[in-house]
């Protein structure tokens, strides 16, 4: 009977593992037709090697959300993890699912992640939780009440805090990148590369049914196209609970990570990216408000 009831629990967590394949076809967007929302928000959250720090992450979230009262999913993408990454999920309950995808990168990640969500609002954060959740519960009552089509955190808004002190080094990098992207991506959004970002579903489709950065530099790249397509955008500032040791390199990230922002560039002044209203990024599905 215990041998039978390990079997149970086993085909009960491989029915939350499932591969991105499930969703594709050959539809321009690489979708299946579009799902109606059947919850309020979906929390994407990319993996690569995470079965260290995921278990306090989905711990966290989970009680956030579920004090917040909110119906929401989380979706693991797991990048082709040589750990247990994608086996954590499944021990969360029904809420919470894996994608499993070869090793593509985290906009790879993020793009399948957002592309599958069914919320009426969509975000993404780090593997690392690495923000207060306020945040994103201020920036999904901007999209449910319709005042705003993404809401992107940001760290350097007068409101924005940090309770842990960062590596000299990577703020010099990301101040210095923060200023190359301000000249060629957003004058706007300046702070790309924060890690907490909230869009309507409809917006979330638009952008990443068209993105083609696969590293580190994909949060440019769906900035640039948010701008591209019109889309009304806010920012929420972000309060930084922790930085564990991050999976992007200076050394070995840097320099690719620049030459894709440049290549956004490149691509529009090409006229590659297709940002027509061939399918609506406005929402005609109006998100709900948390009660």
């Amino acid at each position: 009977m215990c041998a039978s009831r390990a079997n149970i629990e086993q085909q009960n967590q491989d029915a939350l593992i499932i591969s991105f394949a499930e969703f594709a076809n050959q539809s321009p967007t690489g979708l299946n037709p579009v799902p109606t929302s059947d919850h309020d928000l979906t929390l994407v959250i990319p993996a690569y090697n995470e079965e260290l720090r995921l278990p306090k992450t989905l711990t966290d979230a989970a009680a956030y959300l579920d004090q917040w009262g909110i119906d929401y999913r989380v979706i693991v993408v797991d990048d082709g993890s040589k750990d247990n990454t994608a086996k954590l999920a499944a021990g969360y309950g029904e809420r919470f699912t894996t994608i499993r995808q070869p090793n593509g990168g985290k906009g790879s990640a993020v793009q399948n992640g957002m592309l599958a969500a069914t919320g009426r609002v969509v975000a993404f954060t780090d593997a690392d939780l690495p923000y207060d959740l306020a945040a994103l519960k201020a920036a999904y009552e901007i999209v449910s009440k319709g005042e705003a089509d993404a809401v992107f955190g940001s760290r350097d808004m007068d409101d924005s805090a940090s309770l842990v002190e960062r590596q000299f080094l990577r703020t010099l990098a990301s101040q210095v990148f923060r200023g190359i992207v301000t000249f060629l991506v957003s004058r706007e959004i300046r702070d790309t590369q924060c890690g907490l970002k909230i869009f309507s579903r409809s917006a979330a489709r638009a952008i990443f049914s068209r993105s083609t950065i696969k590293g580190f530099a994909f949060d440019a790249e769906a900035v640039f196209l948010a701008h591209r397509l019109n889309l009304r955008l806010r920012k929420v500032p972000v309060t930084l609970i922790n930085e564990y040791a991050s999976t992007i390199s200076l050394s070995r990230n840097a320099i690719p990570m620049l030459m894709d922002v440049v290549r956004v560039r490149w691509r529009a002044i090409k006229g590659q990216y297709k940002t027509q209203a061939d399918d609506s990024a406005g929402s005609t599905e109006k998100p709900r408000a948390a009660a």
